[in-house]
């Protein structure tokens, strides 16, 4: 198995879960990292938000002991207070501080934060400089190939990371203005990996075990991130894994594992948050576990009335998953 380090943090292996709001809380982290996932990431957590106290960052903050190598990722404008959040956290369970330069979300963007400092590039070195001087613990950026076609400016942003004393870098291929849309552009990953000495992390259309070689072959990275494609699917870290190892393309996850998955979710879901909030939640996660099975449509309508565990399992042990 293929490892490498970040700063002083071994990476067990060549793959990380993306970070993404409303999926990658403590419980999916947890499931990934049991599927053989090497490189785990929070939800992104606004700095500002977490100094001015704001109670609804706190779950995204919680995590658990088994989930090492762990990196907490911030987004924010403001050196000062980005290098300060960083600091408080560093005692906190977390391997490595990472900085949100890619989100493409308006609402972000629109506030300076996000893939808007990648049109900045001077401001983003002072953060990630910042945060490096202040921390003891590693610090990552994840950015994009650029704001949009017309400002492409991959390689110089690595550079201008690397020497503001970034540990590594995680690089989305496309562009702020693409957001998921069309395909992403792997030869920059390829250019930015040639000219830093820091580890490069590539991102983008990785969506089974024959990209994901394809990635680290064209592209020479040292590791791989998957975000789309892990929802209601922890399981693609195993099968690349295995593929890595092997050469050898895994069977997909069986009706009942699918259906396993999806009860222990919900049950460690209900213990991190409370039975009301997790089946809430869970109506999210089954219809990516549930995509492209036979009755999908049918789950889709039907847990939407859901309220409580003891319907969840009624459903997936007796109801349509299983053809009744």
């Amino acid at each position: 198995m293929r490892t490498f380090s970040i700063g002083n943090v071994r990476i067990p292996g060549i793959t990380a879960l993306g970070p993404m709001a409303g999926i990658t809380d403590t419980v999916y982290r947890r499931l990934c990292k049991e599927q053989g996932c090497a490189l785990l990431y929070s939800e992104m957590v606004s700095a500002k938000a977490i100094l001015y106290k704001n109670k609804n960052t706190a779950p995204l903050l919680e995590s658990d002991s088994c989930e090492h190598p762990l990196a907490l990722q911030l987004f924010g404008n403001d050196p000062e207070i980005m290098a300060e959040i960083a600091f408080q956290l560093e005692e906190d369970p977390y391997d490595l501080i990472d900085i949100n330069m890619g989100c493409p979300v308006p609402k972000v963007v629109n506030n300076g934060e996000g893939s808007a400092l990648m049109k900045d590039p001077k401001l983003a070195g002072r953060i990630i400089s910042a945060m490096a001087k202040r921390c003891k613990k590693p610090i990552t950026v994840k950015f994009r190939k650029g704001f949009d076609d017309a400002h492409i400016n991959t390689v110089e942003f690595a550079k201008m990371a690397e020497a503001s004393g970034a540990a590594a870098i995680a690089l989305h291929a496309r562009t702020r203005e693409q957001y998921y849309s069309g395909t992403a552009d792997w030869s920059v990953i390829r250019e930015v990996k040639q000219a830093v000495k820091i580890p490069v992390i590539g991102n983008g259309d990785i969506t089974d075990p024959v990209s994901a070689k394809k990635m680290l072959d064209d592209t020479g990275c040292d590791g791989i991130m998957i975000a789309r494609s892990a929802r209601g699917n922890p399981w693609i870290f195993r099968s690349i894994n295995h593929y890595l190892e092997t050469g050898e393309i895994s069977s997909p996850p069986s009706l009942n594992e699918i259906r396993e998955m999806i009860l222990h979710h919900a049950k460690m879901l209900i213990a991190f948050k409370g039975e009301y909030t997790a089946m809430r939640e869970m109506r999210t996660h089954i219809c990516f576990y549930v995509a492209g099975q036979r009755h999908a449509n049918e789950i889709r309508r039907r847990i939407n009335t859901i309220e409580h565990f003891e319907e969840l399992e009624e459903l997936f042990t007796k109801g349509v998953f299983n053809g009744q």
